[in-house]
């Protein structure tokens, strides 16, 4: 049985990562601080005898201090905010995490020989000036800008990740995570399909950045989670795209959250914060390819199963 960490496992997507391995029958240590993340996401996980949670700062725990004695086969490191409103008040802490934390998961993932997977994010190409993405752009990140900490920060996991793998022969890999949805997302979060859905089931207005003409893609949590896990499992390195290539424009969800939610919700335009990627959308021809993976769940299907969610909370 293989014992696998998961750094951030009662984030969002960790969360969700963490039930599937053990649907899997792994053992599964969740770190996490709890900075950003919420204990019910894991409420269901609690009992299992095989799920172990400790509740620590990556950038706190290193190879001296380990806080569990078990072997690691696998550390999936996703600790790191990623609400955009989080990351711009935050970004000493959203940047460390990304560099400090990563580090010390790295040191145990080469001490123990344990296979190690940094959770990217499509926010490496910054405001792409090239359409789809693909993981050979390099990218348009301002590294001074108001999103660096967290832009950068990941870049820099990416770096370091690659140069643990060249100078020591870890096996890392790198996953570049575009734009995911689903249960379990906070209600509070200002990522988009969050805050729209909250706001239309509260009957509140659905802040549009500038004229709402700017896309992105949405990829339901449990593909994502499916591709994640594959990668882990691959011979592959990376960078890899994971995300959904059906590109909405921001109005045109709102506009479908507040028709599937019946709201009396309004749009509000207000200002773009700086830096607001104007198109996102990945090029997923490398995890079709290697990984033998691609989205299964459309739009409309996740927003629904998204919305009940959301519903049973508020």
């Amino acid at each position: 049985m293989k014992t696998i960490l998961v750094t951030g496992g009662g984030g969002f997507i960790g969360s969700h990562l963490c039930e599937k391995l053990l649907e899997q029958e792994y053992k599964v240590i969740c770190l996490d601080n709890f900075r950003t993340s919420k204990k019910r996401n894991i409420d269901e996980l609690i009992n299992n005898p095989n799920f172990r949670l400790i509740e620590a700062d990556t950038r706190d725990v290193g190879v001296s201090n380990l806080p569990f004695s078990e072997k690691l086969d696998e550390i999936y490191d996703l600790a790191s905010p990623a609400s955009v409103t989080y990351i711009m008040e935050h970004p000493v802490e959203v940047a460390t995490v990304n560099a400090i934390g990563t580090k010390n998961m790295l040191d145990i993932a080469k001490s123990m020989g344990a296979k190690f997977l940094f959770a990217s994010t499509s926010e490496a190409y910054g405001d792409p000036k090239e359409h789809p993405q693909k993981e050979s752009y390099w990218g348009n990140v301002n590294p001074i800008g108001a999103r660096s900490g967290y832009d950068e920060g990941k870049r820099f996991g990416e770096t370091l990740t690659m140069a643990y793998h060249r100078e020591h022969g870890l096996d890392g890999k790198i996953v570049r995570i575009f734009n995911t949805y689903g249960p379990k997302s906070d209600p509070d979060d200002t990522r988009v399909i969050p805050q729209f859905v909250t706001n239309a089931l509260r009957s509140k207005p659905l802040p549009i950045h500038g004229d709402g003409m700017q896309t992105r893609s949405f990829c339901y949590v449990s593909d994502m989670v499916d591709g994640i896990i594959k990668m882990m499992n691959s011979d592959q390195i990376g960078p890899i795209n994971l995300g959904n290539p059906d590109e909405y424009k921001i109005i045109d969800v709102a506009k479908k959250i507040i028709s599937l939610t019946s709201s009396t919700s309004k749009i509000e335009f207000v200002n773009r914060p700086p830096d607001d990627p104007s198109v996102r959308k990945p090029d997923i021809s490398l995890a079709k390819q290697l990984l033998n993976w691609e989205p299964k769940i459309k739009l409309e299907e996740g927003l629904a199963l998204t919305i009940e969610y959301f519903r049973s909370l508020l």
